[in-house]
């Protein structure tokens, strides 16, 4: 399964622990008033909501549901100059780069009892600080490895199209914008995809409001966020990190009662969670019987041969054919049984694109 890892990254002091400890549950970060409280970074597994997962379960009366997962990275708070070293800078960069996707927290609320480190709340400031300490170190990454390629070059067609690439992210680079704005061909982009820049990753920007910005969550501070984010095509998630942290110590009925009263439909994890996995392009079919009722990710666009090779490798290699059966036609019918009886399971086969949804029952040698 793609194991979807998103590293969250911000500012000291933007609340990035307070929103790790409600990731994980459980008060593991030391959500401390000063920078450099989380050196190493903590790793918080945290599941897709997905109720079709209980509906199916209750139908195949399965003995376990296992959902889709996502992976969080708390990386310590950067400062400027972390692309020379500063702060914990290198070791930040290094954890940065092994995630898919970043999660960049951003202060956009008032409290004169938790420090900023600029000594003032200007969102757009604190993004620039963070972009551009990862747009210097792509920098360094770019120009060193073309150097190298230029060696190559003369005798190796691969390498003289690799160092024009890169010639191209330098120059954008030195723009000061991230490589996810520069439009490249597509053998552009899968000669680029060999090299892990930084500011080619998808971001989600987490605008942290405080509580009296509930329940709209729409102050300036978010709004010239949006602005922002617009431009690079990247989204706005506006979350309460502290009310995450307060939900995170309820049992799933009061916070659901507790969400309700304050306007809120759905926790903010559960926002970033599923944004995350749109940002990715990332979607989930399932199985279910009675093991288990399981949720399985996959790419989209992916074809129901290389699905299946999410279960095991050996399913992929003696595909037959995959018995199709979508959720809401699973809840219609009562079932697989009903579904075929009404003519609703579709045979498909290896080239089949699966669905978001799509229940799959797989036949295999």
């Amino acid at each position: 399964m793609p194991n979807l890892s998103c590293g969250i990254v911000g500012l000291p002091n933007v609340g990035k622990s307070t929103l790790f400890n409600a990731l994980i549950k459980k008060a593991a970060a030391a959500a401390a008033n000063y920078p450099f409280c989380t050196i190493e970074p903590n790793v918080g597994m945290v599941e897709l909501e997905d109720s079709r997962l209980q509906a199916l379960s209750a139908m195949s009366k399965s003995q376990k549901i296992i959902p889709a997962m996502v992976t969080f990275l708390d990386i310590a708070g950067l400062v400027a100059g972390a692309s020379k070293g500063e702060g914990l800078g290198n070791q930040f960069l290094a954890n940065i780069r092994e995630t898919d996707a970043i999660v960049h927290v951003v202060r956009c609320f008032e409290n004169d009892d938790v420090i900023h480190v600029a000594g003032k709340v200007d969102p757009l400031n604190d993004v620039e600080v963070i972009n551009l300490e990862l747009i210097l170190a792509d920098l360094q990454m770019a120009e060193n490895v073309a150097s190298k390629q230029e060696k190559q070059a003369k005798n190796n067609k691969d390498a003289a199209a690799a160092v024009a690439v890169l010639k191209k992210v330098i120059a954008h680079l030195n723009q000061n914008l991230p490589v996810r704005t520069l439009s490249l061909s597509d053998a552009e982009r899968e000669i680029l995809g060999s090299y892990n820049f930084l500011t080619n990753k998808k971001v989600i920007y987490l605008a942290n409001v405080g509580e009296a910005d509930l329940p709209e969550m729409d102050n300036t501070h978010v709004q010239s966020l949006r602005k922002f984010a617009e431009k690079e095509g990247s989204v706005v998630i506006p979350i309460c990190a502290k009310l995450e942290e307060e939900l995170a110590q309820l049992e799933p009925a009061e916070a659901k009662e507790y969400l309700e009263s304050l306007g809120l439909k759905e926790t903010g994890l559960n926002r970033l969670t599923k944004a995350a996995f749109k940002a990715l392009g990332l979607i989930t079919y399932i199985t279910t019987g009675e093991i288990e009722t399981r949720a399985w990710t996959i790419q989209e666009g992916t074809s129901a041969q290389v699905a299946a090779g999410e279960i095991h490798s050996d399913i992929q290699k003696g595909f037959i054919r995959a018995e199709v059966v979508s959720f809401d036609d699973m809840m219609t019918y009562k079932g697989r049984v009903g579904a075929r009886e009404a003519g609703k399971a579709r045979s498909e086969g290896k080239d089949y694109i699966v669905k978001d949804g799509d229940v799959i029952l797989f036949f295999h040698n």
